[in-house]
């Protein structure tokens, strides 16, 4: 598993955080028992850039926490993870966001950024949440994922 960083934000970046992201990536593709030979690039922005994101990609001209762009079409055939890590997808990840959610949910920011991680992950996988049986099965897996990770609510 190859995964590609970036920090636009002026959020401190220690090895513990740098970690809990590689964690939530390693543990979502473990219990996807999904090939570990891909490539996923994660990005923290400020909410201007993910407004400006969600605009651009989704037609929602307001801030979110989270997006996704998948690379992999799972309708289409899978391509062939043996020969060279294939790229997964996009992560981006509004920090503004996640600490205003943190506060409201009384959690720490770092126990945020994994379930953010680990929710756009299992997008990147082919999971979504638009039926309410998608948005059940998708939130049992990524609550069983963060449990794995000892990150409980």
């Amino acid at each position: 598993m190859k995964l590609l960083f970036e920090n636009e934000t002026d959020l401190a970046v220690t090895p513990g955080l740098t970690e809990l992201f590689e964690n939530a990536v390693k543990f979502s593709l473990e219990y996807e028992s999904f090939s570990d030979n891909v490539e996923v690039s994660l990005t923290l922005v400020d909410n201007e850039e993910i407004r400006s994101l969600n605009a651009k990609f989704r037609s929602i001209d307001r801030a979110t926490d989270v997006l996704s762009f998948p690379m992999i079409d799972f309708e289409e055939k899978l391509p062939d993870f043996s020969a060279h890590a294939v790229p997964l997808g996009d992560i981006v990840i509004s920090v503004e966001k996640a600490k205003e959610q943190a506060l409201s949910y009384g959690h720490s920011l770092e126990r945020e950024l994994g379930f953010l991680t680990v929710h756009s992950m299992l997008h990147l996988m082919g999971y979504d949440h638009m039926t309410e049986a998608e948005e059940k099965e998708m939130f049992r897996r990524q609550r069983e994922i963060l449990d794995k990770m000892g990150l409980k609510r």
